[in-house]
């Protein structure tokens, strides 16, 4: 089982990276909260790492902190939810408020997470409220520096990341429009996918 991957990256995209690890290429699929602190390419990173196996392949699931890592394994306990669901859970909600709106019981913030609906947040509640509470103790990640953009990739990578959410094209473009509008040319990634999500949810 590969836990943690440490190479020169080589390869990102809002749905994977690739590290070169003693001249070998490892593919690691990551949610949103990793992408958007990710170096620029070619510098080193090290990813804490799930390995998944399936009857066909071996797929590797990559994290820059601990707490995410700790959220999707406890998301894939969960009856209904796979790694792919919970990476995408983990891009539209950070570990510590996935976690807060668990113990809290805060169903309407579960089912606002794209590809969570009524009937997942229900088990989400059911089934991680008394394993969220003993998590939310062991979380104390520290963010690593936050990757920087140029304004033109920005805005293009904020809608790629609502689409891959499941946001329509039209309705993420508008979204995204909207917001960078309202905090102005200078704000970054990490910004701006947060507040097109909130224009988005107001929908």
């Amino acid at each position: 089982m590969i836990a943690r991957l440490s190479g020169r990256l080589i390869i990102k995209t809002i749905e994977s990276v690739v590290l070169d690890a003693g001249g070998v290429g490892y593919e690691a699929f990551i949610p949103l909260s990793t992408y958007y602190k990710l170096p620029e390419i070619g510098e080193p990173v090290t990813l804490t790492v799930h390995t998944h196996l399936k009857d066909d392949a071996i797929v590797l699931y990559g994290f820059l902190t601990e707490d995410e890592k700790e959220a999707f394994k406890l998301l894939i306990t969960v009856t209904g939810v796979g790694p792919k669901l919970a990476k995408n859970i983990l891009s539209g909600i950070a570990p510590s408020e996935l976690l807060s709106s668990i113990i809290e019981s805060n169903r309407a913030r579960l089912s606002s997470i794209p590809g969570i609906g009524a009937k997942t947040a229900e088990r989400l509640l059911l089934e991680l409220k008394d394993k969220a509470r003993e998590a939310m103790l062991r979380f104390s990640s520290v963010p690593s520096g936050v990757h920087t953009q140029t304004k033109d990739s920005r805005q293009y990578d904020v809608v790629s990341a609502l689409t891959n959410l499941g946001y329509k094209q039209l309705q993420a473009e508008d979204a995204v429009k909207k917001s960078k509008a309202a905090l102005g040319a200078e704000c970054d990634f990490q910004e701006l996918l947060k507040e097109s999500l909130k224009n988005i949810s107001r929908r």
